[in-house]
């Protein structure tokens, strides 16, 4: 597919692993976390398949044989260890700045659906991305729910003010074509993600992409703005 089946009104992204490559600061906070606790670090390549889905698994895979109860008491010091450390090593995935630019120009609403928690959503995008300006930034705590509830994603929607007929919503997680897909936005799963080890071309997205050039085109933005 090279074109939408109808006229853009809207583009609504996943954060990490979509939009910014975060997963070299969210290992990072998990090896400073196991060297407290007294705990050899899992190599990055261990960690970078689960960051989709939040603290809790990215440090069940650095602490496999504790019990629920002692992870989620872990959970607290691992996000005040990313969040002092969060935009080190955080930057936008290749050609996202460019494509980003292009949907500002054509005067293409596009905003941010993450199921990461507000305080570190709102602390990273002005260190990471300061000059971006989504239209709707929808947090994991937000609303009651998040992906793969539909409802973040229609938040996002209305205030954006976007029809969701006429969205698309992009994320490299299955949780977010399931989100994407209940709230009747087009959905796009894109392989330079996490992916949480799973293979997109089955998670029943109207497109699967390789690469935010393909994306680009799909959108309309062929051309880096000047």
């Amino acid at each position: 597919m090279n074109r939408l089946p109808f006229t853009l009104d809207g583009v609504f992204f996943d954060l990490d692993g979509t939009l910014l490559d975060s997963a070299l600061d969210l290992h990072g906070a998990l090896m400073d976390l196991c060297a407290e606790q007294g705990v050899a670090p899992p190599p990055y390549e261990r960690v970078r398949p689960v960051v989709s889905r939040g603290s809790r698994a990215i440090i069940s895979v650095g602490f496999p044989d504790i019990d629920a109860e002692r992870l989620l008491a872990l959970v607290p010091r691992y996000l005040e260890i990313y969040e002092a450390n969060m935009a080190r090593h955080t930057v936008p995935f290749d050609g996202v700045e460019a494509m980003l630019a292009g949907l500002d120009t054509a005067g293409v609403r596009w905003g941010i659906v993450t199921n990461k928690p507000g305080f570190l959503t709102d602390g990273l995008l002005p260190q990471a991305a300061p000059h971006w300006k989504p239209s709707a930034v929808v947090s994991g705590d937000t609303l009651p729910v998040k992906k793969p509830d539909p409802a973040p994603v229609l938040h996002a929607c209305a205030i954006a003010g976007c029809d969701p007929a006429r969205s698309v919503f992009v994320g490299d997680d299955r949780r977010d074509i399931q989100a994407g897909s209940a709230a009747g936005l087009f959905t796009v799963a894109v392989r330079w993600g996490y992916l949480d080890g799973g293979d997109p071309d089955t998670w029943d997205a109207d497109v699967v992409l390789d690469s935010v050039e393909e994306l680009a085109a799909l959108l309309g933005v062929r051309e880096i703005p000047a």
